[in-house]
């Protein structure tokens, strides 16, 4: 008999304990085992009053330890009070799941040290990427790659709101309230379209895929705040769609790593990817690129992949858990190839700004303010060995006078 608790009753949550009540006799002809769900921590009792599991719930922490458990399930986000919890679990020699990406992207590597001290295993597939087995396929299945790159859309609520933007013509603002009308974004959308939570996947992605530990706040962050409907008609002159990707490579001794709006190919792999949906782009220095993609959150997804722990905990797979490697890792946040860029220069003076950009740019397309309409603005895409003169020559024209702003995106060909 494996006993499971769980921390946490919301989305994910119910689901979870949907699927172990599903299959509660999944192991038992292969290894005699029946699942039973002995408590769940919530926070209001009074709220689930009529939920069908409401003799198993409890608002005390020490309740949950105090019958048999085997495995703790945090599905409660945030980090108070899911960090002291899952410290305590874990010196209490009990296995832990989680689906906080919050929680391993800052506290991982010592939560891993702290479960391999106590004999035991905490697992978060689920915190990168939801019903995507991400984590697990680049630990064990390309285990014989080193992992050269990572381009991904990780979070569903911007991907959906730019899809409607590109497809429906959208302004940013009414596609962020019908995002938070249909459940795909909070009531406070910071995390998701500041990039913050995208940002927190890349790193727990790069940390395991580069085996050197990727600092969240390290990473070069952008949101999509500013992207506005005239971006996407420029981007459909280059046959391109907007995406919020996060990214990281090996470069060298160091690791880029940004997470910041990008005009992608409308048939590339990334492009095609619309509404909620998550994608991740690996490329192995021996498989070459490899695509995972589906739903990056939701009920049912992001548990299948919180149970898919379970079994590998019920399975003693311990020898394949994941660890973070000792090494942090010198992260770059500038791109250092070459390639295409395109900028919208506010400006009262578009002479001035249309002669600077072929002096500093040998090869440009100056768009005419026909297009836009906007005779305050200049709009060019330009060719650059990397990032940093995109950013030197912004830096130079915004001490211009004549210049008020300036907006740059990166352009992918492939």
């Amino acid at each position: 008999m494996v006993n499971i608790a769980m921390l946490g009753y919301g989305v994910v949550g119910s689901g979870v304990a949907e699927l172990i009540l599903r299959n509660k006799y999944r192991f038992k002809d292969e290894l005699n085992e029946e699942l039973v769900l002995s408590k769940i921590l919530v926070k209001n009792i009074g709220r689930h009053a009529n939920n069908k599991n409401s003799g198993l719930l409890t608002e005390d922490i020490d309740d949950i330890f105090e019958e048999r458990v085997d495995i703790i399930v945090e599905a409660m986000g945030g980090l108070d009070p899911s960090y002291e919890y899952v410290k305590m679990a874990l010196n209490m020699k009990k296995h832990v799941v989680t689906a906080n990406k919050d929680l391993i992207a800052e506290y991982g590597y010592e939560l891993l040290r702290l479960a391999r001290k106590n004999g035991v295993t905490i697992h978060f597939e689920a915190s990168v990427g939801g019903g995507i087995p991400i984590l697990k396929s680049i630990n064990e299945c390309l285990v014989g790659n080193q992992i050269k790159s990572i381009k991904s859309i990780l979070n569903g609520t911007t991907n959906f709101i730019l899809s409607k933007m590109n497809r429906n013509g959208m302004s940013y603002g009414n596609a962020l309230k019908l995002a938070q009308d249909l459940g795909f974004a909070e009531a406070n959308p910071d995390s998701d379209v500041k990039g913050y939570d995208a940002a927190r996947k890349l790193s727990i992605l790069s940390t395991i895929a580069y085996n050197r530990r990727v600092n969240w706040k390290d990473i070069n962050i952008e949101g999509i705040m500013e992207i506005d409907s005239d971006d996407f008609r420029y981007a459909k002159l280059k046959k391109c769609n907007i995406k919020l990707l996060g990214m990281s490579k090996i470069c060298n001794d160091d690791i880029y790593a940004s997470v910041m709006p990008v005009m992608v190919k409308e048939d590339s792999v990334l492009g095609k990817i619309e509404n909620e949906y998550n994608a991740i782009l690996v490329e192995g220095d021996a498989v070459g690129d490899v695509m995972f993609s589906g739903k990056g959150a939701g009920m049912f997804p992001t548990a299948s992949a919180v149970f898919g722990d379970i079994a590998d905990i019920i399975e003693h797979k311990k020898e394949k858990s994941i660890v973070f490697s000792k090494e942090k890792a010198r992260i770059n946040g500038n791109w250092s190839l070459k390639s295409k860029w395109f900028m919208r220069i506010k400006t009262d003076d578009r002479i001035k700004v249309i002669e600077s950009i072929p002096l500093n740019f040998k090869s440009c397309y100056i768009l005419s303010n026909d297009f836009s309409g906007n005779k305050n603005e200049v709009a060019a895409f330009v060719s650059s060995d990397n990032e940093n003169a995109v950013n030197d020559y912004i830096e130079k024209i915004k001490q211009k006078k004549y210049a008020e702003s300036v907006k740059k995106l990166l352009v992918l060909d492939k």
